[in-house]
C-alpha cells in the first residue's frame, strides 16, 4: 500500500490506480496496523481511516466530542488530487463511517485564516444535533 503523498510520481501514480481498484466501491474502515508507514505528519495522525475505490476518509477526535472527518478523492492527475467531491458523496460518506445519526458541518474560515493545500473537504460531526439544522417538516 503506497503513501497518499501531496505529489506523487508517475509511478506511484499507476501504483495508486492499481490499489484504487482493489477497494470496494463504498467505504470500508481501514485498521491503523494496515496503513503505510508515513514519517512526515505535520499534526497528529488520524484517529481512524476509512476508505473504498475512490475516496479516503480520515478521522481526527477533536475536543468536546466533535469529529473532524477530512475527504479526499484517491485519485491524482499528475498535477493534484481529483477535485469537486459533491454534497451528496459527503452526505454518503458520513454514512458510511458510521456517522449518519449525527449533524455536521462544514466552515468557511476567515480570509485570513483559509488552509488550502490539497482538495480536500472537511467536515465536523458534533456530539448533538444542530440547532440550525432543517428538518423535515419544517
Amino acid at each position: 500500500m503506497m503513501e497518499l503523498s501531496p505529489s506523487p510520481s508517475r509511478r506511484q501514480r499507476k501504483q495508486l490506480e492499481r490499489d484504487n481498484k482493489a477497494w470496494p466501491m463504498t467505504l470500508r474502515y481501514w485498521p491503523k496496523e494496515e496503513w503505510p508507514i508515513i514519517d512526515n505528519f505535520r499534526v497528529k495522525p488520524p484517529d481512524e481511516c476509512w476508505r473504498s475505490r475512490h475516496y479516503l476518509v480520515q478521522i481526527f477526535y477533536e475536543r468536546d466530542g466533535v469529529e473532524r472527518l477530512s475527504i479526499i478523492r484517491t485519485s491524482h492527475d499528475g498535477k493534484s488530487w481529483a477535485d469537486n467531491i459533491p454534497w451528496d458523496d459527503i452526505q454518503r460518506l458520513k454514512s458510511e463511517c458510521g456517522r449518519g445519526d449525527k449533524d455536521a458541518i462544514e466552515i468557511y474560515p476567515a480570509d485570513a485564516l483559509v488552509v488550502n493545500v490539497a482538495n480536500m473537504r472537511h467536515i465536523f460531526v458534533l456530539p448533538e444535533p444542530h440547532p440550525l439544522t432543517w428538518r423535515k417538516g419544517q
